[in-house]
């Protein structure tokens, strides 16, 4: 094989090894939480997600409708989130439409900075669904709210 040729290989496997890395290390260098759905027939499915907090709530982002945990909660919206050494329970509220989108696109932005600038330029969340996860709050016993 010619020289040309060999090192036209090496410098393209070199990209895609770097570009690989640099978009395991944005996806998974800063908090990542894994969310546990409930699939048609009763399966857990479990999804490496990122996560915003405001306030009392998490707010988690479907990068397209199509995405399968995103059809659990739109079924059932009870689900599970291990975060920071905690089982979490909670309450999946979608916030669908332009006010959903720019509200999960902003927290997230400003929470993984370039690590969401880098993920932008893999995946296109023009379409994206906001998701506000509410926790489930405890029931005394005999309590009918």
């Amino acid at each position: 094989m010619p020289k040309r040729a060999t090192y036209a290989i090496a410098t393209a496997l070199i990209g895609a090894a770097a570009f690989g890395a640099v978009t395991w290390l944005a996806l998974e260098s800063q908090e990542v939480a894994v969310l546990s759905t409930r699939q048609a027939g009763g399966t857990t499915r479990a999804t490496r997600v990122w996560v915003a907090r405001e306030r009392q709530s998490l707010w988690l982002e479907s990068a397209t409708p199509e995405r399968p945990w995103y059809h659990d909660v739109l079924a059932d919206p009870r689900v599970e989130m291990q975060l920071g050494g905690e089982l979490l329970q909670l309450r999946a509220h979608p916030v669908q439409g332009e006010r959903g989108h720019r509200k999960i696109r902003d927290l997230l932005s400003r929470k993984y900075g370039w690590a969401d600038a880098w993920v932008g330029l893999v995946q296109d969340t023009s379409r994206s669904i906001a998701v506000r996860l509410d926790p489930v709050v405890a029931r005394e016993p005999g309590d009918s709210r």
